[in-house]
């Protein structure tokens, strides 16, 4: 007799770690007696993995609550992850929401609402910590494979909540993440993102981030790495020279925050603007079209005009590929937020689009520079006449022709740049 599977919709917001533990926990669902289903549609259980990083964060995740019990007002409405932490209190209130899991025990969720569907008691605080149980993710959302080696910050940065929601740093063990990285190679995985809340300080068993991406750079496998996101502090010279390995991939999502050394400080990052110019320009020294992308917070409390304009000045000297551009949000219990000289919105908003509009200009001169070279490109989506993937810049490539195969390395030409996509390369098989 076949037994109806239970539908489950997933959601998720913000950081790459949060894409990565989805991926994970929908892999168990996956195999398990449920149907994966897209979050518009009716479900019996609905998992938003959330984030608090701003207020907008929060709102999307009230929105996708609502969302979730006008579709289905019977269904099971899972909120996990950092508003879980932040917010617990006040989601367990809420009439629409069935479980509340923090980032300390989520990744149980699939056994604690496997019982609930079953009949069964699993009890959530009898559950012990454990922020790296996650198992290998099937490709459902992504075909890049995530891996996990780090979690928590202790950095407190005057604007940040992470600290308080992700809890303070701890590094995977180093055997953990090789075995875990063989068993992706052996599933067929042909590229692995780095990930973690702060990853640049790793540190397990006497060995530090540069010598575990050695290790993971030397095991056998046709598989290229990628590093997520980057504190731009204590690099050393063997840390550039990693990147003479074919394996490693020439791009680094180095969070820039300010161009004004006074912010900064008030920000209390551990680095200032000669400290990141010397990264850029230590990279770019071995690998000229190197992709650094960012992340800018405008609107920070007590940032000036001109204080904005250290910022525009040195997105152009260091010519991002990409930024991604934030408006300062207050969140409670930081520092920040009794800060004196809040900025108005309006003014935010004003700073936020001379940003955007300089980053945007700095994409499309970044791309250029890629007409008439070759990009060795991984396909992740195969239409009828074209495929689409990322090079090893992690540029968007659209490759004309028919019979493309899935998940496979082609190396391809660039001939154009679609402006209305993007900004993507495009570019024909060599």
């Amino acid at each position: 007799m076949n037994i109806k599977k239970k539908r489950i919709a997933f959601k998720t917001l913000g950081c790459r770690l949060n894409h990565y533990e989805t991926d994970s926990i929908a892999t168990q669902f996956d195999n398990g007696d449920y149907e994966i289903v897209p979050f518009d549609n009716e479900a019996d259980i609905y998992l938003i993995n959330s984030c608090t990083v701003t207020h907008e964060s929060d709102k999307k995740v009230k929105t996708f609550i609502k969302r979730a019990h006008r579709t289905n007002e019977r269904a099971m409405t899972v909120v996990m992850g950092c508003m879980a932490n932040s917010e617990q209190e006040a989601l367990e209130a809420r009439e629409d929401v069935s479980l509340v899991i923090g980032n300390e025990k989520k990744s149980y969720v699939h056994s604690l609402i496997d019982a609930q569907v079953k009949g069964e008691i699993l009890e959530l605080d009898n559950l012990q910590e454990n922020r790296f149980n996650y198992g290998i993710a099937a490709p459902i959302f992504h075909t890049r494979s995530l891996i996990k080696i780090q979690d928590g910050c202790d950095n407190f940065c005057s604007f940040c909540i992470i600290p308080q929601v992700r809890g303070r740093g701890v590094s995977r063990p180093v055997n953990e993440i090789l075995e875990n990285i063989q068993n992706l190679i052996g599933a067929g995985y042909k590229e692995v993102v780095i990930t973690g809340v702060n990853i640049g300080r790793y540190k397990s068993e006497g060995l530090n981030f540069e010598g575990l991406l050695s290790k993971i750079l030397n095991l056998e496998g046709d598989f290229r790495v990628r590093i997520s996101s980057l504190e731009p502090d204590g690099f050393t010279e063997d840390f550039y020279k990693l990147f003479s390995h074919p394996k490693l991939t020439p791009h680094l999502h180095l969070c820039l925050q300010s161009g004004s050394d006074k912010v900064l400080k008030d920000m209390r990052r551990m680095y200032d603007v000669e400290q990141f110019r010397k990264v850029v320009q230590s990279m770019r020294k071995h690998i000229p079209n190197f992709n650094f992308t960012t992340d800018i917070i405008v609107g920070f409390p007590g940032e000036t005009d001109d204080d904005l304009q250290y910022t525009l000045d040195l997105m152009e000297e260091f010519h991002f590929g990409h930024v991604h551009t934030f408006k300062y949000s207050k969140r409670k219990r930081t520092k920040a937020a009794n800060m004196e000289n809040q900025v108005p919105e309006i003014i935010k908003t004003q700073r936020s689009e001379k940003v955007r509009t300089l980053a945007e200009k700095l994409q499309q001169d970044y791309r250029k520079q890629f007409l008439g070279t070759q990009q060795k490109v991984l396909i992740e989506r195969v239409h009828d006449d074209y495929a689409t993937g990322y090079g090893e810049h992690f540029v968007p490539v659209k490759i004309v022709g028919k019979n493309l195969i899935h998940n496979t390395f082609y190396h391809v030409g660039i001939t154009a740049i679609e402006e209305n996509k993007d900004f993507q390369l495009v570019g024909n098989v060599l």
